[in-house]
């Protein structure tokens, strides 16, 4: 079994981002980049799984930038076999990687290398948008399954434990098909150094859309983007009907 792994790259959840100077988008100059957390997760899932004699090879994708390399080659080390990464600096940016974009794309992959798995992180913290998952099942003809926290494989079937907003549901799905992961399914693990140094001689394929037969122009124009307000200060009140007061007066939460 053959299992593919979405990866992407944006901007570590350690920094916080600067909207540019013109509100055309996020700066992205000398900022920090890293692997999407929850790729993290859908990488070392995929692994787990190789290592436990279910999926035979491992495949990451990635599309952006040819910097994009540098996540590809952190998956490798940590035991994915084969790199791809679908090179497009045009559409580089905030409006150029949408979830409909790197659907499109990750279903052209889909068509060349015939996975039974495909494993994504339920969401990119750059854009929150948790949809390219989705997507890629209605366009590739998958059976999905989001939010997972468990992920059992057996004759041709995954069994899924889903997060949803009453507790957790569990559900059956024949293969191939696509699982989003969430934070609880697993703790990805660290690159070692001598890993790390393996991965250089791993293979990473690089394509051009026009290679893959892809058209991957933008469907949404991003008009403006804003920092969010800043959140006033609170303040202490004497007593309740102080604060009553308060809420009728200013607030007007109440009448």
């Amino acid at each position: 079994m053959k299992a593919l792994v979405g990866v992407k790259r944006v901007i570590d959840f350690n920094v916080k981002p600067r909207v540019k100077a013109d509100g055309s988008g996020v700066d992205l100059a000398n900022v920090k980049m890293s692997m999407n957390p929850f790729d993290e997760i859908a990488v070392e899932a995929a692994v787990k799984l190789k290592e436990a004699g279910i999926v035979s090879e491992v495949v990451v994708v990635s599309l952006g930038v040819s910097a994009c390399q540098e996540v590809l080659r952190t998956a490798l080390a940590v035991g994915a076999d084969r790199a791809i990464l679908v090179e497009c600096d045009e559409l580089s940016g905030d409006t150029g990687l949408q979830p409909l974009t790197v659907a499109k794309a990750l279903k052209a992959i889909c068509d060349r290398e015939q996975p039974q798995l495909v494993i994504l992180g339920k969401q990119a913290i750059d854009d929150d948008a948790g949809q390219t998952g989705q997507m890629l099942a209605a366009l590739a003809g998958f059976a999905q399954a989001t939010f997972a926290s468990k992920v059992v494989i057996a004759d041709g079937e995954a069994t899924v434990t889903r997060e949803v907003d009453g507790g957790l549901q569990t559900i059956a799905l024949k293969l191939p098909a696509v699982i989003t992961t969430d934070l609880r399914l697993n703790t990805p693990r660290y690159a070692t150094l001598p890993n790390i140094m393996k991965a250089k001689k791993k293979p990473l394929d690089v394509f051009k859309p026009g290679d893959l037969g892809l058209d991957l122009t933008p469907r949404v124009k991003t008009l403006k983007v804003v920092e969010p307000p800043k959140r006033k200060g609170g303040a202490l009140v004497p007593d309740v009907p102080a604060l009553v007061d308060r809420l009728r007066s200013e607030a007007k939460v109440i009448s």
